[in-house]
């Protein structure tokens, strides 16, 4: 009886720690990911530069934040997030009013 009191905390916090680790979900991307893999996540990447054997998409996250992929011999290379500038955004950009 002892032996299991002692027994089921550890069951109960192994069980516990596991079961978090699970909802955690897997990372969208990964150095080495394949180009097709990311294009499937975010058919709305568009080109933002061809240099040589690189190619680097830009994918706009939300109004604030737009991410680079740069791929190299299709797998990618880099990943950066970059905030837009206050401009780029329509809500805020001035009007042709204030402008003058």
């Amino acid at each position: 009886m002892k032996k299991l009191l002692f027994i089921l905390p550890i069951l109960a916090i192994a069980l516990f720690a596991s079961s978090c680790s699970s909802m955690k979900g897997a990372s969208n991307y990964e150095v080495g990911m394949e180009e097709s893999d990311f294009l499937k996540i975010h058919p709305e990447a568009v080109i933002s530069s061809l240099e040589g054997t690189q190619k680097t998409y830009r994918v706009v996250r939300d109004e604030r934040f737009y991410l680079l992929a740069t791929f190299e011999d299709e797998r990618l290379i880099k990943l950066e997030e970059k905030e837009l500038p206050p401009y780029w955004n329509k809500k805020t950009a001035p009007t042709k009013e204030e402008e003058q």
